[in-house]
């Protein structure tokens, strides 16, 4: 379990290096790929192609005004992520949980960036096989939906009793 001094480190760790990789491939993938022909990657499995959304997960909320968007996914978003902040801290999370919450945060708060400095995101990867393919994507995205599998899986199993606080209580303390 991440407790203490040593676990809050190991978590501001994985939250710079996820928006550190982050930044770096988005900055890549603006200078390389912007205004040049997407590139195809092992059979057309890997597509890299250069695209900016304006919108959120799958673009949506494109089609809102350009008001609308910033209140909804600007603003209500950077004050989603402090709740989110706000809500791991109270519950003092460690573990899986804590792991699933910081993945989650680093990743929206590296979008969150990008629609700061830009009014959009920037995502370039596309993965799939023949006609069935993902949404284009970027780093932050795969931080976003890896951390809520973790969170999610993990407070699953602590409410099935297959968590490490589900064990019966020894008499030790």
């Amino acid at each position: 379990m991440m407790r203490g001094l040593s676990g809050r480190l190991a978590l501001l760790v994985v939250v710079a290096a996820t928006i550190g990789c982050d930044r770096v491939t988005k900055h890549a993938a603006t200078t390389m790929l912007s205004g040049a022909p997407g590139r195809s990657y092992l059979a057309d499995t890997v597509r890299l192609e250069y695209a900016e959304n304006p919108g959120a997960f799958l673009s949506l909320g494109a089609d809102l005004t350009p008001p609308a968007r910033t209140a909804l996914l600007t603003v209500a978003n950077g004050l989603l992520l402090l709740a989110l902040i706000v809500f791991a801290v109270r519950r003092t999370l460690a573990g899986r949980p804590a792991l699933g919450l910081a993945l989650f945060a680093a990743g929206g708060a590296s979008n969150w960036i990008d629609r700061i400095a830009r009014g959009s995101v920037v995502d370039f990867l596309n993965v799939g096989v023949a006609s069935v393919r993902t949404g284009v994507f970027n780093v932050a995205d795969v931080a976003i939906m890896l951390g809520a599998a973790v969170f999610l899986l993990s407070e699953l199993r602590h409410a099935s009793g297959a968590g490490p606080s589900a064990r019966p209580d020894d008499g030790t303390a």
